[in-house]
């Protein structure tokens, strides 16, 4: 009677119980949005993690295109320029990222040399280079923007310093690849030592002696169970649900491990400025590699004199969109930010997109999962006005070295 009685009340207080653990699932979700939201609030990607190079073959881009592209960390916005493009209007909500690519800008036009830019952004640990924006950049820079790098922490110094040392280490994404770093010492494994190998054969080695089993021990395994573990990479707890779908346990330990592995495995060290920055947190010297599109030598003097084309607006995507007049944008580059998106959303923005865009205009984005975020969210009376490149999409997402990302996608406007 008594396990009767115990059974009974059990099936009477269920709906309590089935609400109160709902409220649970939602209070946690709620909470670890506002910690991405919080996080985010600060300089997040003092790089961009998207390969300008793919970006640039996938729009096939032309002197005479209009671009509209998000900027985080303003590396692509720069090479793009590198193409000398019409006109390119760089959005971003986050006003780190709007005074990074501002001064980016100022400084490709003010600094004497190559040389110079290099110093700035390509190198760590040069001294001098809060003195060169002293005395090159800083007159040449809006209000806000020079206020934001002059800005004095609670030690004294001036933010600009932090490119006398290594600004690549800063930011939400320096640190998280800064606590894989910590984290892979923990287990005796130097990261570092990744860029003395000198050939894909000894670049796999590395990667299956060192890395790879890694991905098996449980402290990785539980760390990376936490949705907040890959808020350091801006995947946000909508992409990490997409990036579990199926992962053994809940971990995503074993979609990160095949992440890494194209990362490091698949393209020459010397051509990756990605896996440098991964494993040596730095670009590469000279002799050691090459540097980004839009730091090298032979980039340098078209973009020098197209800066004047790029316009930053502290504004999202759509809202800048719903500016323009129609048929006006050849060029769209969404980077992953439709994995962040409602389908409310998701449908606001491909109006904008599709009243502005121009004849053979064409988006380009990236998600954390393979398949493409907007089929089947995004409304039929607007995507059958486009046509998905998939066989492109897929050809150049194998060539994409950046490797964090689970799809590349392509598509063509045609009215």
């Amino acid at each position: 009677m008594a396990d009767v009685a115990h059974h009974a009340g059990y099936r009477k207080n269920r709906p309590l119980k089935d609400a109160l653990l709902q409220h649970k699932a939602l209070t946690r979700k709620g909470l670890s949005e506002r910690l991405f939201g919080l996080l985010f609030s600060g300089l997040v990607y003092p790089q961009i993690w998207e390969d300008a190079d793919v970006d640039m073959q996938a729009m096939e881009l032309g002197p005479k295109h209009s671009i509209v592209t998000i900027g985080s960390g303003g590396c692509n916005m720069l090479a793009y320029l590198s193409r000398a493009p019409q006109a390119i209007d760089v959005v971003d909500l986050n006003p780190h990222h709007i005074a990074l690519n501002r001064l980016k800008l100022a400084a490709y036009r003010h600094l004497p040399t190559h040389n110079d830019v290099v110093r700035l952004f390509g190198m760590d640990q040069v001294g001098t280079n809060s003195a060169s924006y002293d005395m090159f950049v800083a007159a040449n820079l809006d209000q806000a923007t020079r206020a934001y790098w002059e800005r004095r922490s609670m030690t004294g110094r001036r933010r600009i310093e932090v490119l006398n040392g290594n600004i690549y280490r800063t930011g939400l994404l320096g640190r998280f690849i800064g606590a894989g770093h910590l984290l892979a010492r923990l287990h005796g494994v130097n990261l570092t030592d990744f860029v003395k190998t000198r050939s894909l054969r000894e670049q796999r080695q590395f990667f299956e002696t060192e890395i790879a089993p890694l991905f098996n021990k449980p402290l990785i395994r539980f760390i990376t169970s936490r949705k907040s573990s890959l808020f350091g990479l801006g995947i946000p707890p909508q992409q990490y649900d997409e990036l579990a779908r199926g992962a053994e346990g809940g971990s995503i330990a074993p979609v990160l491990r095949q992440r890494l592995e194209k990362l490091a495995c698949h393209f020459p060290l010397r051509d990756n400025h990605f896996a440098w920055q991964a494993f040596a947190r730095r670009y590469p010297a000279t002799h050691e590699g090459s540097l980004p599109t839009y730091l090298r030598p032979e980039n340098y003097l078209t973009i020098r004199d197209n800066v004047e084309r790029v316009t930053v607006h502290h504004a999202s995507f759509t809202e800048l969109l719903a500016k323009k007049p129609a048929a006006s944008v050849d060029r769209y580059v969404l980077l992953d930010a439709q994995d962040w998106m409602t389908d409310v959303q998701l449908n606001e923005l491909w109006s904008e997109i599709s009243r502005t865009a121009a004849p053979g205009a064409r988006v380009i984005f990236r998600t954390a999962a393979e398949e493409s975020v907007i089929e089947g969210r995004v409304a039929q009376t607007l995507l059958q006005r486009w046509a998905y490149l998939a066989d492109r999409s897929r050809e150049l997402n194998l060539r994409d070295r950046s490797a964090i990302y689970g799809g590349f996608h392509i598509y063509e406007f045609r009215g």
